[in-house]
């Protein structure tokens, strides 16, 4: 997972109960999901086998849900900004200013509503009234200017500085009234907004940055009770939340290290909901056919890379790239590796349930990859590919896409690496390699942070000057339309000239108890207002 900051490591398993037991016995699912998601046969069966939707009806009022997550470093916190974030914890507990809506767009949160000047430089927002933290204190424009702030503190060292500070000087912030935060902007942004649905940007007390991280004090549903680092921890219910109390009384967070320990931990009905994990095919089939739980699906929630550092020979001639994307079928790809439960990516990397999303892409054509080829200079290719089983599914999409590409006279050496050091000794060090983002980010945020010149998060090296100022064009943009416009031409400029594959996007597979009711997931956070169980 190429998002550094939600990288989980073994530690902080409860005693005495399955979660424990099971712990030693991880692996052997994921080993058969390797055999049947490669064989390329009845994918479409499996994938309609797993129920495509959480069950339906309303939760009853009350009750505890008990969620298994992954757990982080022993220097997880609270701090939402922080990189070592406890990620499950966050949507119980705060806010933010705005939110992405479950149809894609920006809807409002503690903001209520928005607007730039006439250049989309200088932002104002009018924040909601009659909000109060869980301490009791009111909720004003201080504390929405103190977190952003706080965010771009270098003491902080948030993930999200790097995207907001090229925008944000923190000085010449203002907050004319208690419910109005004035941000004026270093450069237009069209965008802005979007950029603090982030789940780094979740609104903390004005001066809470050095405690925040203990006591998690927010506006959000729930209130903390308790938090361990790398262990359990409790929320309760906050009955004077702004938009009325949640349907549960509290939830139970266990931190279980061992993804085939959380699965059983589920059919054992000892938790309701596996948080952080997407299961392998063979693990989501085994949940969905118990009586105690089944799987929901996440649409496109997953998207599956294959980068070729552009730095590096043959990946820094275009034709090569080029000629790597038109030699394999992502339909074929999606097929064999995920069993049909996604989308063909077609070297885009906004997925197609995104507002911004462009279809057109080029077409799969093996004799003109061939060509490409001879014109390089490198006819009859042989690369390796480098991938390793820290997610089951990059093995798979490897596979199948040395597979896809033999068509065009490609020779993909598939290399194995250890998952432990993946990330550390492979990822963005190899020329070609296997990746995945969860999706969810804005645009804006996704073109520029993954794809600009220079960007920490550019894992293919990609410089061009023509797309940076192209994306920075679309930023200054205040016509919809147009804007709309230069960011599907900076899609076509990735899917034609870039040096990411894009084979796929997977939907994510949850495991959840059958008693859950109300369940709705975007960017593995889910409605914790809503959420309840069935005769709690």
């Amino acid at each position: 997972m190429s998002d550094t900051s939600h990288r989980r490591h073994p530690g902080g398993i409860p005693r005495r109960s399955l979660l424990a037991a099971t712990a030693a016995g991880g692996g052997a699912l994921g080993a058969s999901w390797l055999l049947t998601g490669c064989s390329g046969t009845n994918g479409g069966t499996a994938a309609n086998a797993i129920p495509t939707v959480a069950l339906a009806g309303k939760p009853s009022s009350g009750g505890t849900l008990k969620i298994a997550r992954p757990p982080a470093s022993d220097a997880e916190n609270l701090d939402s900004a922080s990189s070592l974030s406890a990620y499950e914890y966050l949507g119980a507990l705060y806010n933010r200013l705005v939110r992405v809506g479950s149809d894609g767009n920006l809807a409002a949160d503690l903001a209520e509503s928005w607007e730039p000047d006439a250049k989309a430089i200088t932002w104002t927002f009018h924040l909601r009234r009659g909000v109060t933290f869980h301490d009791g204190r009111a909720f004003t424009s201080a504390d929405a200017a103190y977190t952003l702030r706080h965010i771009l503190d270098a003491k902080t060292a948030s993930p999200q500085a790097a995207v907001l500070a090229p925008l944000v000087d923190p000085k010449t912030l203002r907050t004319p009234d208690a419910h109005t935060l004035v941000v004026p902007l270093k450069t237009p942004n069209a965008e802005f907004p979007s950029l603090l649905t982030h789940y780094n940007c979740y609104v903390i007390p004005n001066g809470s940055g050095t405690s925040i991280g203990r006591t998690g004090i927010g506006t959000g549903p729930f209130k903390l009770v308790s938090f361990t680092p790398a262990g359990a921890g409790r929320v309760t219910a906050y009955a004077d939340h702004w938009q009325g109390r949640p349907v549960l009384d509290a939830i139970d967070f266990y931190s279980v290290a061992d993804t085939q320990a959380r699965s059983n931990a589920l059919l054992a009905g000892q938790v309701h909901l596996i948080s952080q994990t997407n299961l392998d095919f063979a693990t989501a089939r085994v949940v969905a056919a118990s009586d105690r739980a089944t799987i929901a699906r996440v649409k496109n929630a997953q998207w599956y890379v294959l980068p070729m550092l552009t730095t590096d020979k043959p990946f820094n001639d275009v034709r090569v790239r080029q000629a790597m994307k038109l030699a394999y079928d992502p339909e074929y790809v999606l097929k064999v590796a995920l069993q049909d439960a996604g989308s063909a990516g077609w070297d885009n990397p906004v997925p197609p349930n995104d507002p911004y999303y462009v279809a057109q892409h080029p077409t799969h054509d093996p004799d003109k990859a061939r060509s490409l080829l001879k014109q390089a200079g490198h006819e009859g290719l042989a690369v390796d590919l480098y991938t390793s089983s820290y997610d089951p599914i990059l093995t798979p999409m490897a596979l199948a896409y040395q597979d896809s590409a033999k068509r065009a006279g490609i020779n993909i050496r598939v290399k194995t690496a250890s998952a432990d050091s993946y990330y550390t000794q492979i990822w963005m060090k190899k020329p070609l390699m296997t990746s995945y983002w969860y999706t969810g980010r804005p645009v804006d945020q996704l073109l520029n942070q993954i794809f600009r010149s220079g960007s920490s998060y550019n894992e293919t090296a990609w410089s061009d000057k023509s797309f940076d100022a192209l994306i920075d064009r679309a930023r200054r943009e205040t016509d919809d339309t147009r804007r709309r416009d230069l960011y599907a031409e900076a899609q076509q400029k990735i899917m034609t000239d870039g040096g990411e594959i894009t084979p796929m996007f997977a939907d994510r597979l949850v495991g959840i108890s059958r008693k859950v009711r109300g369940y709705a997931e975007r960017g593995f956070e889910f409605d914790y207002l809503g959420i309840g169980l069935k005769g709690a």
